[in-house]
């Protein structure tokens, strides 16, 4: 029976080999994919623990141009069945996945490190993955672009911190009363108060926590325009929904916490599939999934320092599977991969970001697929004052900590509801945090709706988990 019918217990020897592992510091846009690829493709045939490190050589090429609207032309082909029009997606600004001749290609875009300056070459990539639409028949590709659409930009080298900072970034956090006061002087839209736990982390912990230095996304795109067809259809939605409120069910799993680990894209990825799993069986199938397998084995993310629901929730969900939280326990740090060829696997489909690529969501777009099919993952910007957050609908205040070295960071989280306040009219989303059930309204925030608060409408991501079988 195929992996992508059911839960298995079924081994996982993939885990245990060295593959490619992202994030990387490559930082390259939507612009450095526009134009055409050459790609040669290594010996087929091969199974899911295929080591990509040393690709060996090439037996197949194709060219495929790149254009406007994920839109992807196979203009050769030599050793596959040629189908000339596919699709693509930009991933954040790390990689990118395409889809033709019945096979998915992935990879990440190429970089370079002399020390502490690394810089990105977009125009390359590291050698990557490419397997047939079921998951079987994997090979090995690299790639590099030989025609861009416009003028390539320069390689731009990364930014690094002062030592004097990073020195700072070590140091346990300190609350300021005063800047609290400020935030609930400058606004009285939501309530920011004192977390004494806080004072056990330290600065880098803190940033960690709210999604780590390697989650951040410099060019994040826009909410896409909305199409008249979206606007009527999002309009006959109720005007408030919650998952947590269904029918008189909950469909929610419980609110956890992931301490001073950067992993909110594996809590975010798993309490998707944990909830979706959940409206799929009417509540029948209540799982509670393994970040820490996901930290410690996961191929597509850097453990605590950061990672992407997209590579999580449905890539690696649908290529390895994840395993259940008994079979591998939370730990919240880094640490080897264990053995878990005993544990229950269960795997996801049709992964995607919510308007069909990269860059092309928007508030109308999330609203139908939260009700259409449960809560997904979305990330967005988390500034200082957030961290203070008690209840209310958020939206950034604009002041800054003086004492605090915190620095904007991109955080994983569930969405599960959206309303409007009926005092105020505002118009708000509700979500589901990592941070444990005492911190915001009772492990929950609500942010404000239909302004792209903190860019939380640019990058939403969903998947379909397969119901386990007994």
């Amino acid at each position: 029976m195929s992996r992508g019918t059911l839960w298995t217990l079924c081994g996982f020897a993939a885990l245990l080999v060295p593959l490619v592992v992202a994030d990387t510091p490559a930082n390259c846009t939507y612009a450095d994919m526009l134009g055409t690829w050459k790609f040669s493709v290594s010996k087929g045939g091969n199974d899911k623990t295929l080591d990509c490190t040393d690709p060996g050589p090439a037996t197949n090429t194709i060219t495929v141009q790149f254009s406007h609207f994920s839109t992807a032309t196979v203009m050769s082909s030599d050793g596959y069945n040629f189908d000339v029009n596919g699709y693509w997606t930009l991933i954040y600004n790390q990689g990118f996945e395409f889809r033709v001749m019945n096979r998915k290609f992935f990879a990440f875009f190429k970089w370079k490190g002399e020390g502490k300056n690394v810089t990105s070459m977009c125009g390359e990539i590291m050698p990557g993955w490419s397997h047939d639409v079921l998951g079987h028949d994997w090979a090995c590709f690299q790639g590099m672009r030989i025609k861009p659409e416009q003028k390539p930009r320069q390689p731009t080298p990364a930014v690094y911190q002062s030592e004097a900072k990073e020195r700072r970034l070590q140091q346990n956090y300190k609350t300021n009363l005063d800047f609290i006061e400020q935030i609930n002087g400058a606004q009285s839209s939501w309530r920011a108060g004192v977390y004494p736990e806080y004072e056990k982390f330290t600065h880098a912990g803190l940033i960690r926590r709210a999604g780590g230095r390697k989650s951040v996304l410099p060019h994040r795109p826009r909410p896409a325009p909305v199409s008249e067809e979206t606007r009527l259809a999002a309009s006959q939605l109720p005007g408030s929904f919650d998952w947590r409120k269904v029918r008189g069910l909950n469909f929610v799993s419980p609110v956890r916490n992931q301490g001073q680990c950067g992993s909110c894209y594996a809590f975010g990825s798993m309490g998707m599939l944990e909830a979706r799993l959940r409206v799929l069986t009417n509540n029948t199938q209540q799982v509670v999934l393994s970040p820490q397998e996901i930290v410690s084995c996961g191929k597509y993310s850097q453990g605590c320092e950061g990672g992407f629901p997209y590579l999580i929730a449905g890539k690696y969900a649908e290529d390895f599977g994840v395993v259940l939280e008994e079979c591998y326990p939370y730990e919240g740090k880094d640490s080897s991969c264990k053995d878990t060829s005993k544990c229950r696997r269960g795997y996801a489909t049709n992964y995607r970001y919510v308007g069909g690529f990269y860059g092309s969501c928007n508030e109308e777009l999330m609203q139908l697929e939260l009700v259409k099919n449960g809560p997904m993952a979305v990330a967005f910007e988390v500034y200082n004052d957030f961290m203070h957050y008690k209840g209310g609908i958020y939206e950034h205040t604009e002041l800054s900590d003086p004492f605090n070295p915190f620095e904007i960071t991109n955080h994983a989280v569930l969405l599960v509801g959206y309303g409007t306040d009926p005092k105020t009219g505002a118009k708000f989303w509700t979500v589901k945090n990592s941070w444990g059930d005492t911190w915001g309204e009772e492990g929950y925030f609500r942010i404000r709706r239909g302004t792209d608060e903190c860019a939380i409408e640019s990058i939403a991501v969903a998947a379909d988990p397969i119901p386990l079988m007994s």
